[in-house]
């Protein structure tokens, strides 16, 4: 059977605590030790620069979250962990896709419009303090996932734009110069809706910006134990029953503990345990498990020629897969070892393939609809129904200008044995179609200027 290949992205702006660990380590090791699947885990020091300009903390961040997960378990005979950093392929690959990435998509990203739209609302210029890393940013991210032809990416609700966009990008690059080949697959979101979310010392979600985090390594036993005895509980004393329900305290003894655990720590509650006995509960369950791993990571600290030499060893590994296929993207996209050129230049024309049409129409019942079908007829997409033609035509420029991203909030719905993929493609033929004859305007309308 075909392994999945999965592809985690980890940023290094800052070290991790027990949320992190609970949320995203944890879960994502674990599943990297299923059957049948094929991981790679990446540190995206190439995306932290987009965000932090301080080299010292980004210097430690990168140490200190490769130290956290192969403490926490990461097994790299496994998986394929590595720096995007030691991987040159990735940024060469950036410019490839960077050259068939329309502006017009870029302008619809979801990070640069939200900048955009924050500095609007403080009287700024639209693109005050935007850079271009910002800007350009899901293309760096697609060439991530598309370098390694990853079939899912585990991502928060707010990055399936960007994968829409990297499957759309893989598309257009495939059209254009695959000749019948497939350089890349169509990736996959896997929405982290199940993410486990620690409440913090406060109850509200564990995050640095709210200042409530309880350290997973740094500081020892010394700061897990200050921070479980700044928990907020109830006031109720020693010997009263307490609501095991509603306490934080619980929901994060929870994560660490079994079914029988569970129950009998909210049995003792409700018999008058006391809050400071909870909590010595709650430091001895936790450091019962992470403590082994903060001598692991006490240990890859002091020596960080041994995480070094790791990620080495993986970006290794990660070249040996990166290389081979840039050589074929280069040799497509015509950068070619110099030999005797053919005895005519003229470029060789291809087929090129029916493409999907939209259609508008209004229906007896006075509301309007369009349909997206193929060249043999099949209905593609169906839309629900507008009040107006002009909302239906919104829609249909929408879907054109932003391909298969556009299709999460659309009133639509697909034809009877119709894939994702299918519309998928059809909405990638047309947007490549547009680009071309957009090139082809522009050459000659050049071609006139310079007559």
């Amino acid at each position: 059977m075909a392994s999945t290949r999965v592809l985690t992205g980890i940023t290094t702006t800052g070290t991790l605590h027990l949320g992190n660990y609970v949320g995203a380590l944890r879960p994502a090791i674990a599943a990297s030790r299923e059957p049948g699947v094929d991981s790679f885990f990446f540190m995206a020091d190439y995306h932290a620069l987009i965000k932090c300009d301080d080299p010292a903390r980004i210097e430690a961040s990168r140490l200190q979250i490769a130290a956290t997960w192969l403490a926490a378990g990461l097994d790299t005979a496994r998986v394929v962990f590595y720096r995007q950093s030691d991987v040159p392929e990735i940024p060469e690959l950036t410019w490839l896709l960077t050259c068939v990435t329309s502006k017009g998509q870029m302008n619809r990203a979801h990070a640069y419009k939200g900048a955009v739209d924050a500095n609007v609302a403080a009287g700024e210029d639209p693109d005050a303090g935007i850079t271009m890393g910002l800007y350009s940013y899901p293309i760096l991210m697609a060439a991530d996932i598309l370098m390694f032809n990853a079939h899912r990416v585990p991502v928060g609700k707010d990055q399936v734009q960007h994968i829409e966009m990297a499957r759309d990008v893989a598309q257009r690059f495939n059209h254009l110069f695959g000749r019948g080949e497939d350089f890349f697959v169509l990736p996959e979101a896997e929405v982290e809706a199940e993410m486990e979310l620690l409440p913090g010392l406060d109850g509200r979600k564990m995050s640095k910006s709210y200042d409530n985090v309880i350290p997973l390594f740094e500081g020892g036993e010394k700061a897990l134990r200050e921070a479980i005895a700044r928990i907020v509980t109830d006031s109720k004393l020693p010997g009263e029953p307490k609501d095991p329900d509603g306490s934080h305290l619980v929901s994060i003894f929870d994560a660490f503990a079994t079914p029988a655990q569970r129950a009998a720590f909210r049995d003792e509650l409700r018999a008058g345990l006391g809050w400071g006995d909870a909590k010595q509960r709650l430091f001895d369950q936790i450091n019962g498990q992470i403590g082994p791993m903060r001598e692991r990571y006490d240990a890859l600290m002091a020596h960080p020629e041994e995480i070094e030499a790791t990620l080495q060893a993986g970006a290794a590994r990660a070249r040996a897969e990166a290389a081979p296929l840039l050589a074929r993207l280069r040799h497509a996209v015509g950068l070619r070892t110099f030999q005797p050129l053919a005895a005519s230049t003229a470029p060789v024309a291809r087929a090129k393939p029916a493409l999907a049409v939209f259609k508008q129409y209004r229906e007896a019942d006075g509301q309007f609809y369009f349909k997206l079908s193929a060249a043999d007829g099949r209905v593609l997409l169906q839309s629900s129904a507008f009040a107006g033609g002009r909302d239906a035509g919104e829609w249909v420029k929408k879907l054109k200008t932003d391909g298969a991203a556009a299709l999460a909030g659309a009133p639509v719905q697909r034809g009877d044995g119709v894939s994702e993929d299918d519309v998928a493609h059809a909405l990638a033929a047309l947007l490549a179609a547009a680009a071309e004859a957009a090139d082809a305007a522009d050459k000659n309308a050049s071609s006139a200027s310079n007559t």
